[in-house]
């Protein structure tokens, strides 16, 4: 099990691409293919990374645009 988890981080593919999946994923559509392609090309360790570093930058937009409002309408 270990050789395997050491293949897979081994794999070499840009953050950029790997923010883009997780982009796809966070919103819910995605062909059969990418999703095909991804698993196979894809990193799991920079999509940990990347899908936290996701997490975070949409729940401080979102704290962020409720208190844009409520200070707006109140």
């Amino acid at each position: 099990m270990n050789d395997d988890i050491r293949k897979l981080t081994k794999r070499k593919l840009n953050f950029f691409q790997t923010l883009k999946a997780v982009a796809w994923g966070m919103f819910g559509v995605r062909k059969r293919k990418g999703h095909t392609k991804d698993t196979a090309t894809l990193n799991p360790v920079h999509l940990i990374i990347a899908g936290i570093i996701a997490a975070v930058v949409l729940v401080v937009v979102l704290i962020k645009v409720a208190g844009w409002l409520v200070s707006y309408y109140s």
